[in-house]
């Protein structure tokens, strides 16, 4: 019993170093190369960064249920057709966003700021029209900008998808919602999209370096309803935007 909690702790570490690997070194030899081609020669860089962003981390994704398989991923089909929406989900783990940037090709998502002032990966982030989470200091020029042009990227079939708690949840349960992803989805005129996300925090722990290989356990992704931001010709209040993606969120089964 002993040596196979010891083994299944190195068979997790490996895991790990493996993806990492792939996160780190594998940016920088097998997708940096598109990433400058689409800098320099696609008509529209934002977006090609947007799908190279999405095809990166699908690969991660694909190597992690390879080396995990007692770990089984169910992602509801709807969930995969959503566009033109503001998205709003709970949050349980790191894999939650890069998990919903696998998902779909054309996205934006709002960052912590500070992220942006790291070498090369922040300019990474803006590059790809990610919105920085403040509008203080050098930051407000980028996030108000990419408002700005925000209806128009929804428009032409992007998501921008929000965690509105702001933070991991330790517990699993709903913390408070922030009003910034509201307030955007009604500015924009678009339908908001709530998902909810299970059981990511079993396979990478908040706090914890290690993948935990281990099932049996199964992820889902589920399309838990959609909340219109405008009745009958008039802006619905923030509040009962909240009230309504709340209860979708904590109803849900």
């Amino acid at each position: 019993m002993a040596f196979g909690k010891y083994a299944r702790r190195v068979y997790d570490t490996a895991v790990t170093l493996l993806v990492w690997t792939y996160y780190t070194f594998g940016f920088v030899v097998l997708f940096a190369p598109f990433y400058l081609a689409a800098y320099l020669l696609a008509k529209d860089p934002e977006a090609s960064f947007q799908r190279l962003n999405s095809r990166f981390y699908g690969i991660m994704f694909r190597i992690i249920r390879i080396l995990a398989p007692g770990h089984r991923w169910r992602i509801a089909p709807e969930v995969s057709r959503i566009r033109s929406s503001v998205i709003v989900c709970n949050h349980l783990s790191y894999l939650d966003p890069i998990l919903l940037i696998s998902l779909y090709p054309l996205h934006k998502t709002i960052v912590k700021s500070r992220l942006f002032s790291i070498p090369v990966f922040g300019r990474m982030l803006t590059l790809a029209g990610y919105v920085p989470s403040s509008a203080r200091g050098k930051f407000a020029d980028a996030m108000i900008r990419q408002i700005e042009s925000m209806e128009g990227f929804l428009a032409a079939g992007g998501n921008l998808f929000i965690f509105p708690e702001g933070t991991r949840s330790r517990t699993g349960r709903m913390g408070a919602l922030n009003p910034g992803a509201f307030k955007i989805a009604r500015r924009c005129h678009a339908a908001i999209k709530v998902l909810v996300i299970r059981n990511t925090d079993r396979m990478f722990k908040p706090g914890r370096f290690v993948f935990s290989t281990a099932g049996p356990n199964t992820i889902t992704v589920d399309l838990a309803g959609s909340v219109e931001t405008h009745e009958k010709g008039r802006s619905l209040p923030v509040s009962e935007l909240m009230e309504s993606v709340s209860a979708l969120l904590k109803g849900y089964p």
